[in-house]
């Protein structure tokens, strides 16, 4: 079976190497499933506006340095530019306390509940 997709992600996340690497990574475990194009990242909340109505993306992540009601704004944001968007917040605090491997983990679990 081919992957599904291809699925247009940006991320929003105040440092955007580490989101290209973890998406990267990310990106990689689930080819056989997936096929997802990190098109771009938003390093803050004013420049989700502009970049969701530019690229139009099928998925959006709020990476896990922004709190509960940010993370709301963001994906209602992204919500209102393109209805039927997928979005995704990655819980508060979880790169910090657990790092950069259960991120990734985290999102090969949550990604295909997400996506179908």
């Amino acid at each position: 079976m081919s992957p599904k997709g291809p699925y247009k992600l940006v991320t929003v996340n105040t440092a955007p190497e580490r989101a290209k690497k973890l998406i990267g990574r990310m990106v990689e475990a689930l080819k056989d499933q997936y096929t997802i194009q990190h098109m771009a990242n938003c390093e803050t909340i004013d420049q989700v506006e502009p970049t969701v109505k530019e690229i139009k993306p099928d998925v959006l992540f709020c990476a896990s340095m922004w709190t509960p009601e940010e993370s709301a704004q963001i994906q209602q944001t992204a919500k209102d530019i393109v209805p039927g968007i997928k979005t995704h917040a990655i819980p508060q605090g979880l790169q910090v306390q657990k790092g950069p491997d259960a991120v990734v983990e985290y999102l090969v679990e949550e990604v295909p509940k997400l996506l179908g």
